[in-house]
């Protein structure tokens, strides 16, 4: 797997800039721009620290497959969503389209 390509996806899904990744990892901007500029693989703790901003695992973030482990965080809420109604699972994705938007 290139670790680089699954970076930028993951930031492209989000529609996050390098700056809002390091924000959502405490992490320095000039060590994501390292990261994004100059190619640079991080070293498996900064990834680590990266996957706790995506809010994934580092098992998730390697998995090749459409198969991926639910973090119990995650579990939670889809838990929860599945006994939403339609309506209500509506606004929830309204709610977290305008929070996104606020980043």
């Amino acid at each position: 797997m290139d670790v680089l390509q699954r970076l930028r996806q993951l930031s492209k899904e989000r529609n996050w800039s390098p700056y809002i990744l390091a924000k959502k990892c405490d992490m320095p901007q000039s060590t994501i721009n390292n990261i994004f500029m100059r190619d640079t693989i991080p070293s498996i703790p900064t990834l680590e620290i990266i996957c706790k901003g995506f809010g994934i695992t580092l098992s998730q973030f390697f998995a090749e497959n459409e198969t991926v482990e639910l973090s119990p965080e995650l579990k939670e809420l889809f838990d929860g969503w599945l006994t939403l109604t339609p309506e209500q699972k509506e606004a929830v994705t309204r709610l977290v389209h305008t929070m996104n938007k606020d980043e």
